[in-house]
């Protein structure tokens, strides 16, 4: 088929489409690139508020002084080390609990089922998990920020229904050659599973990153703050430094829109770099494991 021929076959509808998922696109990413402006410039072309989406004045001063803050770099190694445990954690728990409920042999399954879907649309609320958290001994832990969310049930309900997308006969072969199910599961399901595991891996690295209200709740020494609750006192800091400054007090406390935009690029470049590398999972993971089941 010539150039042509498909450029006939292309409907209308077809053109609106994209020019609506590129508009969508471009309305995503000018905050992104303001940002990015905000952290490059000079803070007398901040100040003026010439700076759009491209950088003015060129300097990189901000970024000078969030990698010199050590306080600033212990949260991002802590978040990194709580991002990866989390991770593994989350996904090895999440295994663990779908591959059983693939299983017709397994007594109850459907109340299990029900059970889990529950949990996504009511909890005890923010204090009793708070009362929980405290009762057992994890207040100003990192396990406070592992172990409450370390499985969702949104994923759970995608992993198992990608396990049950697997043919049977596989795992019947597996049987009869003596293998066990713990065996078949490392062996043969797993293997075959890259795609959702992949793909949920993000959705739970992505998901502790980001978080911040637990850490706020439950993490009260500054050392282990985790660098979104760091980059959280950033602008609130700067906030009320800001309402200072209005106040007549030293324009010198005030901190910059530039250092702000550039603690939020360091906050944020760290996740972002893994996507492109997930990126050929991504849509078949979450389409396989949501269309089947």
């Amino acid at each position: 088929m010539t150039n042509e021929a498909k450029l006939k076959r292309v409907r209308p509808s077809d053109i609106v489409i994209m020019i609506i998922v590129g508009a969508a696109m471009l309305l995503c990413l000018i905050p992104f690139l303001h940002i990015i402006a905000m952290s490059l410039s000079s803070k007398q072309e901040i100040i003026s508020e010439r700076v759009t989406i491209f950088p003015r004045g060129w300097d990189f001063e901000s970024y000078k002084i969030v990698f010199q803050d050590a306080r600033m770099l212990r949260s991002m190694g802590l978040t990194i080390i709580l991002t990866t445990v989390f991770t593994i954690v989350s996904m090895v728990m999440s295994i663990c609990a779908a591959y059983p409920l693939t299983k017709t042999q397994l007594k109850g399954r459907s109340f299990f089922m029900m059970i889990i879907v529950f949990t996504m649309f009511f909890s005890g609320g923010l204090i009793p998990e708070y009362l929980l958290v405290k009762q057992l001994g994890m207040l100003d832990h990192m396990t406070s920020l592992i172990l409450p969310g370390m499985i969702s049930a949104f994923n759970l309900i995608i992993l198992r229904s990608f396990f049950t997308s697997i043919p049977a006969s596989l795992e019947e072969s597996a049987y009869l050659d003596g293998s066990s199910h713990l065996s078949t599961l490392i062996r043969i399901v797993l293997p075959l599973s890259l795609p959702v595991l992949a793909t949920l891996s993000l959705f739970y690295a992505v998901s502790r990153w980001n978080g911040f209200m637990d850490a706020l709740f439950y993490i009260s020494n500054s050392e282990m703050y985790p660098i979104q609750l760091k980059l959280y006192q950033v602008v609130m800091n700067s906030m009320v430094t800001d309402l200072t400054a209005q106040e007549g007090a030293a324009a010198s406390e005030v901190v910059p829109e530039g250092l702000k935009a550039a603690s939020i690029m360091f906050a944020t470049l760290p996740i972002l770099i893994v996507y492109p590398w997930l990126q050929r999972y991504f849509v078949s993971g979450v389409m396989v494991g949501a269309v089947k089941g």
